[in-house]
């Protein structure tokens, strides 16, 4: 019997797309803070322009982190559509229940993540 319902598969969709507007909610949000650093020094300190400088690249990490996990979710909702959902993308293996419980985005069984995140082929 395949671990994945249709009942399973509409409840992990949910809170895929529940993660999805989430994040783009975020990314309006976070927009003003990427914005450019003014680097004019009569308006404002060196300190203050370091300090503004650190603060819009950690910004923009978080919004290149948001946008890649935008397109691990999409991902996962283009492949429950095509029928592909549940199956590692690497081996084609059943990923484990308890895993896309976990990560309902995720796109590998933990062997071939596990082997990717080491460097291994």
């Amino acid at each position: 019997m395949n671990q994945l319902d249709n009942d399973r598969i509409a409840e992990l969709r949910k809170r895929l797309v529940q993660q999805r507007e989430a994040l783009l909610g975020l990314e309006e949000t976070g927009a003003e803070a990427a914005s450019t650093v003014e680097l004019d020094q009569t308006t404002v300190g060196r300190l203050s322009r370091m300090d503004d400088l650190r603060a819009q690249a950690m910004s923009q990490e978080t919004v290149r982190r948001r946008h890649l996990e935008l397109q691990r979710i999409n991902g996962a909702l283009q492949r429950m559509d095509a029928g592909d959902y549940g199956y590692c993308a690497r081996c084609g293996e059943q990923i484990a229940l308890k895993r896309l419980e976990f990560d309902p985005a995720a796109a590998l069984c933990i062997r071939c993540a596990s082997e990717a995140e080491s460097g291994a082929e």
